[in-house]
């Protein structure tokens, strides 16, 4: 098993959107690179993100990002629907140069690249979020959700 860490704006529905692709072995709701070790404050810097653990017999780095441009708007800085901030940013992060690059190849080898605002970085932090978050969409199926349903349901 390998594991990246997806941000994609709110992680309520990149959460329950992930957590149906193909290979996908488990989902954490958290944040990750922040400027602190540890929440503080707002955020600290922190993407709202979700811990993807996948098999890679089933599933790549190329296709959990061709997922993620599914639910995103990747021209987009520091919002994506409604959400607003630096912690609504998007990207993958990992701690697996491979990971980085074939994520960096799949930007690329778009026609639109020059103008795409996701992040590909190392992991430099990560911390899970609250139980209150964790598979939210699930308890509180009314909560606000820019991802549209019909993209939320696609796998399931």
């Amino acid at each position: 098993m390998e594991t990246v860490y997806i941000a994609g704006g709110c992680l309520w529905g990149v959460q329950a959107f992930i957590k149906t692709l193909p290979g996908v072995i488990s989902t954490e709701a958290g944040r990750a690179n922040g400027s602190s070790a540890t929440l503080q404050g707002e955020y600290d810097g922190y993407a709202e993100c979700v811990k993807t653990v996948f098999d890679p017999s089933v599933s790549s780095v190329r296709e959990l990002m061709a997922h993620l441009f599914e639910i995103i708007d990747p021209y987009s800085v520091n919002r994506q629907g409604e959400d607003i901030g630096e912690k609504y940013r998007t990207g993958l992060y990992s701690g697996n140069p491979e990971h980085l690059k074939a994520a960096e190849a799949f930007i690329t080898e778009r026609d639109d690249h020059a103008r795409i605002a996701v992040e590909v970085l190392p992991l430099k932090n990560y911390v899970r979020s609250a139980a209150e978050h964790q598979d939210r969409l699930d308890r509180c199926p009314g909560d606000y959700c820019h991802i549209p349903e019909v993209l939320l349901n696609r796998y399931k």
